[in-house]
Parts: C-alpha cells; sequence; structure tokens
C-alpha cells in the first residue's frame, strides 16, 4: 500500500500558493541559489583589454597612422583590438558556462503544490510560502516550517551531529528556529529526510537560509591570486616600465640627434616597446589555465577557482575521505556470525540453514523499502539467499515500532504473533546495545564483543540482531515504554562492508611513484580504517592517529606525530581544518576533500579543496576550488596529473616568447640605433603577435603529457616558469637567430639591396624562425625539426596558419603596401632560406650545450 501524502488526499486543508503568485515571488525574492560569482559584464571585459599597455600601443599607433592619414594601416592595427576581445569574451562564456553547470548540480529539485497540483520544478524555482511534499530520501530545498506528518531528518551539514533529530509538525506557521534538536517543526535547505513523509511550507530560500548564510559568508571571499600570477604580474609590471624608459629613449635620440621627423620617431618607439612587452604571458596564464579547467571537467572535476588549476601540479599531499572517495559508499552484507559460526559473503556461496533465523530476524527489524544504505543491504541479501523459503515475511507489517534513541542505539519492530495477545519482537542495532536489551551475562558479552573487534579489524561495520516475544496482559494493554521492558535473545552479528572503488588501488600507485602523500580522513572506526588502507594500497603502517590523541597534542607534536601515520579516524569535522595548517606549516601543499557544511573552513583553507559533487553540500562546494562530479579518487589523480601537464606548458611557452620576443626587439631597436633603414614597423610587430599569441595559446597548451609526469616529485608551489635556467636557455636562443638576422640585414644593405627588399627576407625569416622555435621549445632533449612528429593536434593547422598569413602579406598587394614590401622576388626568399639554415644551426648548437650542462649536472 502506497502511504506517500499526495495533493488530492492529504493536503485538501492546506494552502498551496498559485503559479502566478509563486512567479510573482521568484521575480521580487530571485532565484533560490546560494550566493556565487557574477559573471563579469561585455564593459567590463572590453575594459579589461583596452587597458592592457600593448592594446594602448596598438591604440596609440593607430592614432598615429591616422594624423598621417594612412586609413588603411590605422584600421589594420586596430582590428587586432577587437580581435583580442572576440577571443577574450568567447574564453570568458566557456568558464561561465562551466560554472553554471556547476551551480545547476548543487539545486535540488523539489516537489511541489501549486494551483493543487504536484509539481516537480527545479530547486532554484522555490519560492517563500511554496507548499513542499517530502518524502523518505528528499533533500530540502529550503528553510521551512513542518505543517502536517512526522520526519525523521539528517541535519549532520549543519550540527554535527550525526543522528537524525525527528521533526513534528506545527500547523502554526512561526518564526524559524536554529539548528539543533528533537521535537521541533522547522527544516532547513540541503538537510536530508531519512524517514516519514509530510507537508512543509517555506519560509526562506537562497542566501535567507540557515546554509545560506553560510554560504554567503564564503561566496563574498575574493578569489585567490595563484604564486604564478603573482610572479607574472610583477614581471609585465617591472617590463613596462623597461619598454616605456627605453622607447622614450628612444624617440628622444631619433628625434633630436638623428634628424628623424617626431611621428617616424614616435613610431619606432611604439614599435620597441610592443616588442619589449610579452603580452602573450597573461594571455598564456588566462587561456591555460582556463582550458586547463575544462580539459579537467572531462576528468568529471569542476574547477570554481582558476588557481587551484595550477597549485594541483604541486600537491604534496591528498587529504581524501574514505567513504564514497575510496570506497563505492554502497554497504553489502559481507559476514555473519552466529554463535561460534561465520559465515564469509562470497559469489556462489549457499547461506548454511545456521544462519536462516540470523538473516529473517534481520530482515523484520528493518523496513521493506528502506533508505538506509544498511537496511538496503540486509534487504538484497536476504532476498537473495532466502528466497523461496519461509524466513521472507514481505506480507507482515509491524504493529509498533521503538526507534532508536540516544540512550538505546537499537531499534525493535513488533508484530503480531501466532496467538491472540502475543507479539513478536525483532531488534537490531549496534552490538553492545542489542547485548544490553539480552540481558546477557558478562562472559557471552565479552565473547561478543571480541566477535565483533575482530569484524571491524577486516573493515566491517557490525549490527546485532536479536528476537523476542511479548505477551500482552489484554489485547488492549499498552505497549511499554522502553525496550528494556522485553526479554530477547540475542541471535547474532551482521557484518557490512563498503567495497573499495576498482580504481582506487592503481591511482594510489600512482601517486606513491609520483611523490605525493595519500593521508586518509575519516570518522570511522580506526580497525574499519586500516583494513580499507590496506585492501587498496594506501599504506602498511598499522598506526593510526585518532580525533582524541589529535584534540591532546599541541601543533608541534601533531606534526611529529603525522610524520609516522597515514590514517586519521574518529575525526570531527574542525579538527580537518586543523589537519590542513599544520601539514601547510610543514610545507606541504595539501589538496584536501570535504562534503559537508563543517568541512567548508578547511576546504577554504586547502591549497586546493575538493568539494563532493555527488553527496556533498552546496556550501562545500562555494567553499572548494573543485568540484568532484562522480566522488572518485581516480578522479583527482587524473585532475593532478593535466595540473602537472599545464605547468609543463607554460614553462614551454614562457621559454618561446622569451626566445621569440628578443630578435624582435633587436631589429626595432639596434637599426634605429645605428640609423639603418627600419626593418620593424608597428603594423609588423602586430602580425608577427597575431602569430605568436597563437602558438601560445593553442599549441602549447595542447602539448600532451610527458611520459614521466607522474614518475617525478611535485614542484615546489612557487616554482617559477621564469627562472634563470628557463629564461636563460630562452635568450640564448633569441640572441643567436637576433644576430644572424642582424647580420644577415647588413650584409644586404652592404650590397646595395632596397630597404623593401632587406625588410621581406628578414621578416620572412624571422617568421619562419618562429616556427623553428615553437619546434624547439616542444622537448629540449631532440632537434628543432625531429618534434615535428608527436601528437599535438594543434601544430599543423597553426602552421599552415602561420604559412597562409606570410603568404598573403607577401602576395597580396594592399597587404603588400601596409607591410611596407617590395613586390615578390626570388632573390628575398632565398635570402631568407639562408638565415633560416643558419638559425637551425644555431638552434642545434644550443640544444647540444644544454643536453650538455644537463648531463653535467645530474646526479651519478
Amino acid at each position: 500500500m502506497d502511504t506517500r501524502p499526495t495533493a488530492q488526499t492529504d493536503a485538501h486543508h492546506l494552502t498551496a500558493l498559485t503559479r502566478a503568485t509563486a512567479a510573482q515571488r521568484l521575480v521580487e525574492d530571485g532565484p533560490n541559489l546560494l550566493p556565487g560569482s557574477t559573471p563579469k559584464t561585455l564593459l567590463a571585459i572590453v575594459l579589461g583589454v583596452l587597458v592592457e599597455p600593448t592594446f594602448v600601443m596598438l591604440l596609440v599607433a593607430g592614432g598615429i597612422y591616422l594624423l598621417l592619414g594612412d586609413r588603411a594601416e590605422a584600421l589594420f592595427l586596430l582590428a587586432f583590438v577587437f580581435v583580442v576581445i572576440g577571443i577574450t569574451l568567447a574564453q570568458e562564456r566557456k568558464t561561465q558556462r562551466a560554472l553554471e553547470s556547476l551551480r545547476d548540480l548543487s539545486a535540488p529539485r523539489a516537489l511541489v503544490i501549486r494551483d493543487d497540483q504536484e509539481l516537480r520544478i527545479a530547486g532554484r524555482e522555490v519560492v517563500r510560502g511554496d507548499l513542499l511534499v517530502l518524502h523518505e530520501g528528499d533533500r530540502i530545498a529550503a528553510d521551512a516550517q513542518l505543517v502536517q506528518g512526522q520526519l525523521t531528518v539528517d541535519e549532520s551539514l549543519l550540527t554535527g551531529e550525526a543522528v537524525p533529530v525527528d521533526k513534528l509538525p506545527n500547523p502554526k506557521i512561526a518564526e524559524l528556529t536554529i539548528p539543533g534538536g528533537d521535537g521541533t517543526s522547522t527544516l532547513y535547505a540541503s538537510t536530508l529526510v531519512t524517514k516519514g513523509v509530510g507537508f512543509a511550507v517555506v519560509g526562506a530560500t537562497g542566501a535567507g537560509t540557515a546554509v545560506g548564510r553560510i554560504g554567503q559568508a564564503l561566496a563574498t571571499t575574493g578569489e585567490m591570486t595563484s604564486g604564478l600570477q603573482q610572479s607574472t604580474r610583477r614581471l609585465i609590471r617591472n617590463l613596462t616600465v623597461i619598454a616605456l624608459l627605453l622607447a622614450v629613449s628612444l624617440v628622444l635620440v631619433n628625434w633630436l640627434w638623428d634628424g628623424r621627423s617626431l611621428l617616424e620617431s614616435l613610431l619606432s618607439g611604439i614599435a620597441l616597446a610592443m616588442a619589449i612587452l610579452p603580452q602573450e604571458i597573461p594571455v598564456i596564464l588566462t587561456v591555460f589555465l582556463a582550458l586547463g579547467a575544462w580539459r579537467i571537467s572531462k576528468k568529471k572535476v569542476l574547477t570554481r577557482r582558476m588557481s587551484a588549476v595550477e597549485a594541483l601540479g604541486a600537491v604534496t599531499v591528498l587529504a581524501v575521505d574514505k567513504t564514497g572517495t575510496l570506497t563505492q559508499n554502497r554497504m553489502e552484507v559481507a559476514e555473519l556470525a552466529a554463535g561460534d559460526a561465520n559465515f564469509i559473503v562470497s559469489p556462489g556461496t549457499e547461506l548454511s540453514e545456521t544462519f536462516h533465523l540470523l538473516v529473517e530476524f534481520a530482515m523484520l527489524a528493518t523496513p521493506i523499502d528502506p533508505f538506509d544504505p544498511m537496511e538496503k543491504a540486509i534487504q538484497i541479501f536476504g532476498h537473495t539467499q532466502l528466497a523461496g523459503t519461509e524466513h521472507i515475511h514481505d506480507d507482515r507489517r509491524p504493529e509498533f515500532q521503538y526507534e532508536l534513541s540516544p540512550d538505546i542505539l537499537a531499534m525493535t519492530r513488533v508484530f503480531s504473533g501466532m496467538r491472540p495477545a502475543t507479539h513478536l519482537l525483532a531488534t537490531k542495532g549496534a552490538p553492545e546495545a542489542v547485548a544490553d536489551l539480552c540481558h546477557l551475562a558478562d562472559e557471552a558479552r565479552f565473547a561478543i564483543q571480541s566477535q565483533v573487534e575482530a569484524m571491524a579489524e577486516r573493515g566491517l561495520r557490525v549490527l546485532g540482531v536479536a528476537k523476542g516475544e511479548w505477551q500482552a496482559g489484554s489485547p488492549d494493554a499498552p505497549w511499554p515504554p522502553s525496550q528494556h521492558d522485553f526479554d530477547f535473545t540475542f541471535l547474532g552479528l551482521v557484518g557490512f562492508f563498503d567495497p573499495p572503488r576498482p580504481e582506487v588501488p592503481a591511482a594510489i600507485a600512482e601517486c606513491r611513484v609520483a611523490g605525493i602523500r595519500i593521508l586518509m580522513l575519516t570518522g570511522d572506526h580506526p580497525a574499519t580504517a586500516r583494513a580499507i588502507a590496506r585492501l587498496v594500497g594506501l599504506s602498511d603502517r598499522p598506526e593510526v592517529v585518532t580525533g582524541v590523541e589529535i584534540a591532546a597534542l599541541d601543533d608541534i607534536g601533531l606534526r611529529q606525530r603525522l610524520l609516522r601515520v597515514d590514517l586519521c579516524a574518529r575525526l570531527q569535522p574542525e579538527q580537518k581544518l586543523r589537519l590542513v595548517r599544520v601539514l601547510q606549516q610543514a610545507g606541504d601543499v595539501v589538496a584536501m576533500t570535504g562534503d559537508g557544511v563543517n568541512d567548508a573552513p578547511a576546504l577554504k583553507a586547502a591549497d586546493v579543496g575538493i568539494a563532493m559533487g555527488e553527496r556533498g553540500t552546496d556550501v562545500a562546494r562555494e567553499a572548494a576550488a573543485l568540484v568532484l562530479l562522480d566522488d572518485s579518487f581516480a578522479s583527482i589523480v587524473a585532475a593532478i596529473v593535466q595540473g602537472r601537464r599545464i605547468y609543463d606548458n607554460v614553462v614551454k611557452a614562457a621559454r618561446f616568447v622569451f626566445a621569440v620576443h628578443l630578435p624582435v626587439i633587436a631589429l626595432a631597436l639596434l637599426p634605429a640605433l645605428l640609423n639603418w633603414p627600419i626593418l620593424l614597423l608597428p603594423v609588423h610587430i602586430a602580425v608577427l603577435e597575431l602569430l605568436i599569441d597563437p602558438a601560445c595559446s593553442t599549441v602549447f597548451e595542447a602539448e600532451p603529457a610527458a611520459a614521466d609526469i607522474m614518475c617525478r616529485p611535485p614542484r615546489p608551489l612557487h616554482s617559477n616558469p621564469f627562472a634563470a635556467g628557463n629564461i636563460g636557455f630562452a635568450l640564448a636562443q633569441g640572441i643567436g637567430i637576433a644576430i644572424i638576422l642582424l647580420a644577415g640585414s647588413a650584409l644586404l644593405q652592404h650590397l646595395g639591396w632596397a630597404e623593401e627588399d632587406i625588410r621581406i627576407s628578414v621578416f620572412t625569416a624571422l617568421v619562419l624562425a618562429l616556427f623553428l622555435l615553437i619546434l624547439a621549445n616542444r622537448d629540449l632533449t631532440h632537434a628543432a625539426l625531429h618534434n615535428l612528429g608527436g601528437n599535438n593536434p594543434l601544430l599543423a593547422p597553426m602552421f599552415a596558419g602561420v604559412g597562409a598569413v606570410l603568404v598573403a602579406v607577401l602576395a597580396i598587394p594592399f597587404l603588400r603596401d601596409v607591410m611596407g614590401f617590395a613586390a615578390i622576388s626570388m632573390p628575398p626568399l632565398l635570402a631568407a632560406v639562408g638565415l633560416l639554415l643558419a638559425c637551425i644551426l644555431w638552434m642545434q648548437i644550443v640544444r647540444w650545450a644544454n643536453n650538455q650542462r644537463r648531463h653535467r649536472t645530474q646526479p651519478k
């Protein structure tokens, strides 16, 4: 018989909203969502692009060309600004779509009554005054008051208390109370109905809920800037100052001393400043981190803070929950104990008659269609093992039920007996509580306790089962007030197991090779933690530190203790924050998983906070940097691989940027100082930037992970792609190319070539050298041309695009005139090929010298 409430039967006297009223309140109060990040406006994005120094210079140069009457050159330069604005808008929209997907995950669906009809709606559409229909297993969509029915609700995400609380109806609408305690009528958003059915009137939504107020405080905290972003900003700021000083100096030298016109001098100065500024570096960070977040989302991990993508590559400690992350969060009956007999559940094994009575009464003590995972496991196991026997009683309904309480951690269901006024009792609960109800002697209790401890050592959660009979004095006799008023017979123990996720052992082994330490955090028994750790290969060390021990240690003592243990059991939620901080004080970079409101401070404090997407709370997701959609440990490891790959590719791209900018700077500065013909104008540098930016943001971002990426220790958190070793190698590449191109230019001038032909040779050679530098910096251990292979899918399209741009500016008359080139002929192109061959030789020399240096410095 279906006992669920329906709008037509149970709620006829309750007042529900009309759809029109609900729509109006949705407009007035806004959606029922936690506060989140506000997407950037179009104006903010455009202004963000326009204030970048390079684009300011593009605008200035375009304005100068307009003053000179050269509209083609002006429009050509100004078009680049709009191209970059378009790219930035596309990137911002992709990131916002990911955040919107996350917010959709955080909003549960709700069953409401509107216009006297049941209606299933998205949680974001719930409004004040809505009449919620609540069943066992529902996650409550908003703060509300129970007005009809009776519920048991798990409020642990707000109170930290593991025992669900009973809710009693109050038809008179009153002020919502604070969380905690039995017997109230107030229900809270994101808490879970574990038992019962009822109706509730919504009193608060969104930020006005108890969980929303915590989420609002967390959401208003600004996004942290990563170490890489900070170092990049310092670098760009310093180079901007240098570029402006040198540009102003060059303008003054050309105008006052060399006698060039002011406008010509200004264009030379702007070209130099544009050449010096590596504006690709912020582009690299923005694009690499945004696309990195997109790639990680394919691994079932959503990114809420971009800085976490970078920090993933530096993680040294991964602190993870046991339940649901290392295990499947799915209980199975694994073992039975009846007296001295034990039954280990395995596929194809038939249940012995000795255990039939134990399983029968475990099923009688359990609802037929339960929500609790262990109760589900009992019913599934019983129906599988006892199918076709007289021990299954799905048709029997209890006359009365004694619920679990803080005083007696057991529940009893009472059924009518075979004789008048007799009743059959089925009890299950904590083994010590059930043994106490059976009034066993100390020796028997000790034997049961020994069995329980042995099963716990094997990683099992254990319930005791008992049966009893009660003879009522009369058919109308009241039920005894307590379960202690009955006499029970102890039947045995049922052991449950949450099996490990099959992918976890391999993922943990991968972390160990990568130098990442795994620390298990669980509220379970130490023996359970130890058993799971052995099964998944997390740790062979038997020592476990408990929450009680952690509370007794100071930070120094705890830090020393954590050096010897990998398992933390019986933890209180607030102790996770302390563990994170102690590990960070010891120099570790910590990633931590969590799912409850009480986990939010620790998630926020961790270098990489990872919230559970399937079972996590809204507030945990708001506090975390990453959201794990499938709650799988293997997804975390996959994200770490991506974090390391992203940092490796940032290093490659930074090396390329500095290598390619040095010859550009030299070709913009030295001809002006030596009173040579100007080789690079702002329009040339704008075209080069159009080629360099995609090379950085596409080709290097798409570089696959190195084969040994998880065979090396984590990088230091504050390591820098702009370190002397990396940039020194880049400068060595660039200096040689600059010298070759300048020497070639001098030779061609000496031979009497025209300025326009020299410019074709130098510009073509420089663009082809850009090809060469892309290949060379993909992998320093191989020659540039060897790196034409590999599995980067964007390499060929990028080269085709660059080649098309080069052909266009050389062959199309309009573009050729804008660039200041002569009509195309064979000698300038042959000269460009000769310069490129010299560059290839230089790159081979630099690579050989670098490999020799690395060989000498590697430990023997």
